[in-house]
């Protein structure tokens, strides 16, 4: 198994340590946003170096409200388990990035939203009938990736006999998966929903259909910014009442014929009276 992000994580910690680095760079004035570089139909960086997917609209919306035009973005790529360390050292404003609400995390940082609602679920090869529930992966081998609340809850709660090997990136689990190094894949069904429906894809895989968990997906901000929060959070509803919230879900999401929930009530970071 390969050792997952130390070198990344190794390389944040060291610019930390010779840069003043900062979100908002006054120097270029872009905006750096964090966000997944492999997850087709939420966060995807294309061959092209252009990008695609649902989160990426979003943060280019909210970007928008918050003054910024498209060409003065500055995605960032981010890991699973590297979302905190980059919103906690400033190398990002914020993390959209397929970021659930956790309790565990909000020790860390704040969140905006939710912006989206997923379910955890379990993909397989198209030709395997021997998957139909959680307790199946037991004796088998499972991918997730390393830092996911995925990994966590079939390790802790669903398949403890499972072996589970965990992965840097998604893609990662989707190659083992294909050459049956791994006899399933789990994450959010929104994710993968978009490997389904990649070019070359369809066919060779199938969701269960399982909704093992509810995965709120919010937009991470560092710790204590209030005021970030709260324009993030009046983004993200104008979003919906515009319907360009709508929109970004059938564009990225429409050719997978993914049953998506309705945008959730923004509830993080508002109080009583706001």
């Amino acid at each position: 198994m390969k050792v997952p992000q130390a070198g990344a994580v190794a390389a944040v910690i060291a610019l930390v340590l010779t840069t003043s680095g900062c979100g908002d760079d006054e120097s270029t004035g872009k905006l750096a946003i964090g966000i997944k570089f492999d997850q087709p139909g939420i966060g995807m960086r294309e061959a092209d170096g252009t990008f695609s997917g649902f989160d990426v609209d979003v943060a280019t919306y909210i970007a928008k409200e918050l003054g910024y035009k498209p060409d003065r973005i500055d995605f960032k790529q981010v890991y699973s388990n590297d979302r905190e360390l980059l919103l906690q050292y400033n190398e990002v404003e914020f993390v959209a990035a397929s970021y659930s609400i956790s309790d565990k995390r909000k020790e860390k940082v704040d969140f905006a939203g939710p912006y989206f609602i997923a379910h955890q679920d379990l993909l397989v090869r198209a030709d395997d009938a021997s998957i139909t529930k959680a307790e199946d992966l037991n004796n088998r081998k499972l991918c997730s990736v390393t830092g996911s609340t995925s990994a966590e809850n079939i390790r802790k709660n669903l398949a403890p006999k499972a072996s589970l090997l965990e992965q840097d990136g998604y893609s990662e689990c989707l190659v083992a998966l294909r050459d049956g190094t791994v006899d399933a894949m789990t994450t959010d069904n929104s994710i993968l929903a978009g490997y389904t429906a990649m070019k070359g894809n369809k066919g060779k895989f199938k969701l269960i259909g399982l909704n093992l968990s509810n995965e709120s997906y919010g937009i991470g901000v560092k710790k204590g910014d209030k005021e970030l929060q709260g324009k993030i959070n009046a983004a993200l509803k104008k979003m919906v009442k515009d319907g360009s919230w709508e929109a970004a879900v059938k564009k990225n999401f429409g050719a997978a014929d993914y049953k998506y929930e309705p945008a959730p009530q923004v509830t993080s970071g508002i109080t009583a009276g706001s």
